[in-house]
């Protein structure tokens, strides 16, 4: 069987293609020249799989969605205090690029904004550390964060430094507040090549599962920063990763998140999922038009708004084994606890990696205490495609907790009380 979430993310890419509203980002001539086209979507599990459809490996510049990863190696570096002693976590209500500074302490508001970045990329790395020694401490841990080294662009950088007045004008504001201890032009400068490291959607997908995953790289086992750490990024994602759109992405959406003026979109949901999109063309917040789009359809559709927490719960798949041989073999699916969508997802990928050879499939639900709509679906789904794959599809189910099973077009499924049921139709008889 296929995996039906690579064509549910060919259809949401469908879904947003005919939106050609914005534009891409006119005020650095490196970006405005990119093809507003390029549309892309990855999902990252915290357990390490990878989803992908559109242009997930074309490469682009990761910008402000550097933002949060340079805040956790700082907190990381220096520790929490220092850091908050220098860049607030208060949400500044303004646009990304706007002088926001505290009363009397000049400090600034948050991390995700210009001016809190700027004073954070100055705290990576051991105190008296050089630009350049510092700027390899940043490519070094986004590039673990992505898990493969990842490489500046100097012409988009270069670019970037011909406009960067206004950062320049926000570093020398700094020096005078003594925010910043040392040359503010040298920390922009490394401020812009941080903006400027080039990556993928997956590469992205896979920096937000790390986050997701309590700071440990799903796919290269590393732990990048601590949870702790982990705990404060998400935080202030959640509140002030979307500048002046904060608040209404935190409603509609529900995912801490991130954008950038490339077109990049991630978006970080604690033990389940890091998601990445790109598509080039801005809305008036500098955030993608068709990224918020997919992000709205992911949240709604998969119950991903971080206020639709499910309840905890057991691994999800309690055993998968085979009762009887030959034509009456039947394979059976043991499921338990509670099961949402990262849940669901590792159902189906045990179903694809497992391509059952028998005949008949069970889907046991006896220990499964709830489902959710995108777990729901997920599962008539497999049973869907298990059928039209030429397999039986029985559902143990005594408690309903799967009511009115309709698997949809050539799908069908018999539900039953119990194992031996199951069994006892494919002609054996099961012990358990």
């Amino acid at each position: 069987m296929r995996s039906p979430i690579p064509d549910y993310l060919i259809e949401a890419l469908a879904g947003v293609m005919p939106d050609t509203s914005g534009a891409t980002a006119g005020y650095i001539p490196e970006l405005a020249s990119a093809d507003p086209e390029h549309l892309g979507a990855v999902f990252a599990t915290v357990d390490g799989e990878v989803y992908g459809a559109g242009d997930v490996d074309d490469e682009f510049t990761i910008q402000s969605i550097s933002k949060p990863f340079t805040y956790a190696l700082a907190l990381a570096d220096r520790g929490f205090d220092l850091v908050l002693n220098k860049v607030g976590v208060e949400p500044s209500g303004e646009a990304f690029n706007e002088l926001s500074l505290e009363g009397g302490s000049g400090r600034p508001l948050n991390p995700m904004i210009n001016v809190g970045a700027i004073a954070t990329h100055s705290l990576v790395g051991p105190e008296g550390r050089g630009p350049a020694e510092r700027l390899e401490r940043v490519v070094g841990g986004l590039s673990a964060f992505a898990g493969r080294r990842l490489e500046v662009d100097d012409s988009v950088y270069a670019s970037e430094m011909e406009h960067a007045h206004r950062n320049l004008a926000i570093g020398h504001m700094l020096r005078s507040h003594h925010v910043l201890t040392e040359d503010p032009v040298a920390v922009v400068e490394g401020y812009t090549r941080q903006c400027s490291l080039l990556v993928t959607a997956r590469d992205l997908a896979l920096m937000a599962a790390t986050l997701a995953n309590r700071g440990v790289n799903p796919v290269s086992g590393v732990r990048v920063v601590p949870e702790a750490v982990v705990r404060q990024v998400l935080s202030v994602m959640s509140t002030c990763g979307m500048y002046d759109g904060a608040g209404d992405w935190a409603t509609r959406v529900g995912i801490p998140a991130k954008s950038g003026v490339s077109g990049g979109l991630i978006g970080a949901l604690p033990g389940q999922i890091g998601i990445a999109t790109f598509s080039p063309r801005l809305d008036h917040h500098g955030t993608s038009v068709r990224g918020v789009s997919l992000f709205e359809r992911f949240s709604s559709d998969m119950g991903l708004h971080l206020m639709e927490v499910p309840a905890a719960a057991r691994a999800v798949l309690r055993s998968n084994h085979v009762v009887g041989t030959g034509s009456t073999a039947i394979r059976i699916l043991q499921l338990q606890g509670g099961i949402g969508f990262a849940g669901a997802e590792r159902v189906v990928r045990e179903v694809v990696d497992t391509a059952p050879g028998e005949d008949r499939v069970a889907l046991d639900l006896t220990m499964v205490h709830s489902l959710d709509d995108v777990a729901r679906r997920m599962l008539l789904e497999v049973a869907r495609r298990l059928t039209l794959d030429g397999h039986e599809v029985y559902l143990v189910d005594p408690e309903s907790v799967l009511p009115g099973p309709d698997p949809g077009d050539g799908g069908r499924v018999t539900v039953v009380d119990d194992l031996d049921s199951a069994a006892t139709r494919s002609g054996v008889l099961t012990d358990a």
